[in-house]
């Protein structure tokens, strides 16, 4: 089973960067084993959306409202995912969460200050 920890949240101001990182925890075969990896966030009142993702061969996808400004991407000599999101702005502010397949993390609050 694969645990994940996220970390990197924080309050930023209008136009700044934050990178999240996302730590799997659990065997080799379990980790190995993982697909598909990706973040959502969730703002209050609003449900849960993808932000970006990518699979185990590579693939990225990103949601229309941060293409261009959101980079993901997986390490997997450290088993981390990691999202660089540069150019903020207040509506990106949310939970942020690391999602494995079927497993979640426990989410990381970004803020955003205009």
């Amino acid at each position: 089973q694969v645990q994940l920890v996220e970390s990197g949240g924080g309050l930023v101001q209008a136009g700044g960067s934050l990178r999240l990182s996302c730590a799997a925890f659990g065997s080799i075969l379990s980790i190995r084993s993982i697909n598909h990896m990706g973040w959502y966030r969730q703002a209050p009142g609003k449900q849960r959306e993808l932000v970006a993702s990518v699979a185990r061969a590579g693939r990225t996808n990103y949601a229309d409202s941060v293409a261009g400004r959101f980079i993901i991407s997986r390490d997997g000599a450290k088993n981390t995912l990691y999202l660089q999101m540069n150019s903020l702005k207040p509506e990106d502010t949310a939970v942020y969460y690391c999602n494995a397949d079927i497993t979640w993390g426990q989410g990381t609050q970004v803020t955003v200050s205009s």
